[in-house]
């Protein structure tokens, strides 16, 4: 099955550099009517919440670090979803993870 997620636009992420600016970024998600990308969002929102604990409060930088604890995280819970929304949240994942550059 063909993934039916759009890309993430640049500028609807464009000067995203803190968690409590991801978070805002989730929540307009619920905007845009789209169920796989709705889907994405909240399960890798989970994902980042849990563990955004152990570098700051939600002020602190999207940082390489907290991206390469997220993947190890994603590719140890991909036996919990089916193939197609692994595929959803690995293309979500994919165009978010840029933002984690601090």
């Amino acid at each position: 099955m063909k993934t039916i997620m759009p890309k993430t636009p640049a500028q609807h992420i464009q000067g995203i550099d803190s968690l409590a600016l991801l978070c805002k970024y989730f929540d307009s998600i619920l905007e845009l009517d789209n169920d796989d990308l709705l889907f994405a969002s909240s399960y890798l929102r989970g994902f980042i919440e849990v563990a955004a604990v152990d570098f700051g409060d939600d002020q602190q930088l999207l940082c390489q670090n907290l991206a390469a604890l997220i993947s190890q995280q994603l590719v140890d819970a991909s036996a919990e979803l089916t193939v197609d929304d692994k595929t959803h949240v690995d293309d979500f994942w994919q165009s978010i993870s840029p933002l984690f550059c601090h």
